[in-house]
């Protein structure tokens, strides 16, 4: 069975996915019972979802880096 599992298992409370695989606890939880189909539709979206949150991450890192202006 084809999984997304890299094993970095950390959720992401803003995102609410996982950041290595990108799924949802519901989706990690239900992936074995899950048909071929179903699986393939997620993870077909588990690239935008990682890209996302990776760029998420680095605007926050970014704001957070510069200096505060009066």
């Amino acid at each position: 069975m084809q999984t997304p599992c890299i094993h970095l298992c950390s959720m992401v409370s803003a995102t609410g996915f996982c950041a290595g695989c990108g799924r949802t606890l519901e989706e990690i939880g239900g992936w074995m019972n899950y048909t071929e189909t179903e699986r393939g539709g997620i993870m077909a979206l588990l690239p935008a979802r990682l890209a996302a949150a990776a760029t998420r991450s680095h605007m926050e890192t970014s704001l957070a880096a510069r200096p505060e202006q009066s």
